[in-house]
């Protein structure tokens, strides 16, 4: 369980310290209490750790909810920045619970935190789920608080900064459901070797044959961004920080498999042939 809980701490502390609180951190501007904030966040996380241990992939949502979901969410962080910015300076604090808001992070999940709810899936039981949820909001808790208080001392902005992250949160979802046209700028290459990195995939479109069993193997380097967590087929698959997977897709007619990082930031195609 120490094992779990120092992996789940160095996930929070150097890659979800970044990830989350770009998707997340408009969710603490205008909280006037910030230890309830990250209060709510580390009780619903523990909460959604224990039962992905318990019951396992029942409770992971589809790439296609979890696209509605982001659109959802980053509406309500656009509307909570527009009333941030029509409060006088003297008032800035939005009413409403910082545990409330703090726990309402579990709905923008960043690309790490999907890829240690995967791990707390294969956890195979309901403690050592919550031991690994646990450890990564501890790890990135530090981070939230700096953005807190970064964000009240910048009050004129934060509601600008709050409508930005809600923008880029409904335009993840839109990309995430694949909503949006959407096609490489590049020529298909040939090979079926995909490199997930932090700038996307490379390359950005591979070709398979027709009717036949489609192979693709996605390797990393020393990656902890999104591209972590491939959406593909209906499925998130997990990454791991450096080394590869290979993932197996039925046989289908000629047409393109498009598939995405965990939070839509990223595309990657197969062109089928």
């Amino acid at each position: 369980m120490m094992a779990l809980f120092a992996g789940g701490v160095g996930a929070g502390l150097l890659a979800g310290s970044v990830s989350c609180t770009a998707v997340q951190g408009g969710l603490i501007a205008g909280v006037d209490r910030i230890w309830a904030f990250l209060a709510g966040r580390a009780l619903v996380h523990i909460v959604l750790g224990a039962l992905l241990g318990l019951v396992g992939g029942v409770l992971v949502l589809s790439p296609q909810v979890r696209a509605l979901v982001l659109v959802v969410a980053g509406i309500g962080v656009v509307v909570a920045g527009v009333a941030l910015l029509r409060r006088p300076m003297a008032c800035r604090p939005l009413k409403g619970s910082p545990f409330t808001r703090g726990a309402a992070t579990v709905l923008v999940p960043c690309g790490v935190t999907l890829s240690t709810e995967l791990a707390a899936v294969s956890g195979g039981s309901a403690l050592a789920g919550a031991v690994l949820m646990g450890g990564f909001v501890l790890g990135s808790s530090p981070a939230f608080a700096l953005v807190g208080i970064v964000l009240k001392r910048l009050a004129r902005w934060a509601g600008v900064l709050v409508i930005a992250a809600g923008l880029f949160t409904v335009f993840s979802g839109v990309r995430l459901g694949g909503w949006l046209p959407d096609s490489p700028a590049v020529a298909a290459s040939a090979g079926n070797v995909v490199w997930a990195t932090p700038d996307g995939f490379r390359p950005a479109m591979i070709t398979a044959p027709a009717n036949r069993e489609i192979v693709v193997i996605f390797r990393t380097d020393n990656n902890r961004s999104c591209t972590t967590t491939v959406a593909i087929d209906g499925r998130d698959v997990a990454l791991p920080e450096t080394g590869q997977v290979t993932i197996r897709l039925g046989a289908r007619g000629p047409g393109t498999v498009r598939y995405s990082c965990g939070m839509g930031m990223f595309s990657g195609f197969i062109s089928i042939r």
